[in-house]
C-alpha cells in the first residue's frame, strides 16, 4: 500500500507539471509555428481539436498510472465518497503533490519561454468569478460522475464525452476566469505572479469549486441511487 501510494503522489506531480506544460506548447503550436492569430477562427477550431486529443492521451495516462491525475477536484470528488484515511491521504498529500507539479512547470516554463504570458486572470467581480467557477465546476464534475456509472458505455466513448464538455465549459468561462475548473494550474501561474494568496485567488479558484464539487457529489448520490442499492432492490424484489 505504501508502495503504491508513493507511486500515485509521483503521477500526480508528473501528470500536473505535464499539464500545464501541455497547455503552453498548444498555444505555441497554433500560435507560434503555425502563425495563426489570436482570434483567427481556423486557429481556433484546430487548438481544440488538439486540445481534445491531449485529453484522451492525459486519459490514457491515468489508466497507465492506475488512478494518478492532475486536477484536486478530481480526485476530491472521489475521496469524498471513500473512507476517512483516503479522504486525508486525498487532502494531505494527492493535492499538494499537484499543485508542487504545477507550480514547477510553471517556472520552467517561464525560464524558457520569458514572454508566454502568466495564465488565467480574473476579469470580472469577484463574486460572479466564484459562482462562475462554480458553475463550471458543479456541471463538469455532474458530467464525470454520471460517465463513471455508465459501465456499459466504452471508455473511448466516456472520454469523447468528457473532453468535449470540459472543453464546452472551458469555452463558456475562459473569458470571465480562465474556465480552468482546475485550482492545482491556476496555482501554479498564480504563484509565479505572486498573487496566489490574494483574496480574489482564494475564493474564485480554491473555495469556489471545492464548494461545488461537495455539493455536486451530494445531488449526485441525492439523485442517482448506487448501483450496489439497485441490485438490492432487485433481489429484494425477486425474494417477494
Amino acid at each position: 500500500m505504501v508502495v503504491s501510494r508513493r507511486r500515485l503522489l509521483i503521477s500526480d506531480f508528473l501528470m500536473s507539471f505535464m499539464w500545464v506544460w501541455s497547455s503552453v506548447l498548444i498555444k505555441m503550436f497554433v500560435h507560434t509555428i503555425l502563425g495563426y492569430g489570436a482570434h483567427d477562427l481556423k486557429g481556433e477550431i484546430l487548438k481544440h481539436a488538439i486540445s481534445v486529443i491531449n485529453m484522451f492521451f492525459f486519459a490514457s495516462l491515468v489508466k497507465a498510472t492506475k488512478g494518478g491525475a492532475y486536477n484536486p477536484l478530481t480526485v476530491l470528488s472521489g475521496a469524498i465518497s471513500g473512507d476517512l484515511t483516503n479522504f486525508l491521504f486525498t487532502i494531505s498529500a494527492r493535492v499538494p503533490a499537484q499543485v508542487f507539479g504545477s507550480i514547477t512547470g510553471v517556472r520552467l516554463i517561464i525560464t524558457a519561454f520569458p514572454n508566454i504570458g502568466r495564465g488565467p486572470r480574473l476579469s470580472i467581480d469577484i463574486h460572479r468569478g466564484a459562482l462562475t467557477e462554480g458553475c463550471l465546476t458543479f456541471a463538469i464534475v455532474i458530467i464525470s460522475l454520471g460517465l463513471s456509472r455508465k459501465s456499459h458505455a466504452s471508455t473511448i466513448m466516456k472520454t469523447w464525452i468528457s473532453s468535449l464538455s470540459k472543453l464546452t465549459l472551458h469555452i463558456l468561462g475562459s473569458d470571465l476566469t480562465g474556465g480552468c475548473m482546475n485550482p492545482a494550474s491556476v496555482m501554479g501561474w498564480a504563484y509565479a505572479r505572486g498573487d496566489h494568496i490574494t483574496k480574489e485567488h482564494i475564493h474564485v479558484y480554491w473555495l469556489a469549486p471545492i464548494q461545488a464539487t461537495l455539493l455536486a457529489v451530494w445531488t449526485f448520490n441525492l439523485l442517482v441511487s448506487p448501483p450496489k442499492d439497485k441490485e438490492e432492490k432487485k433481489r429484494e424484489k425477486k425474494s417477494e
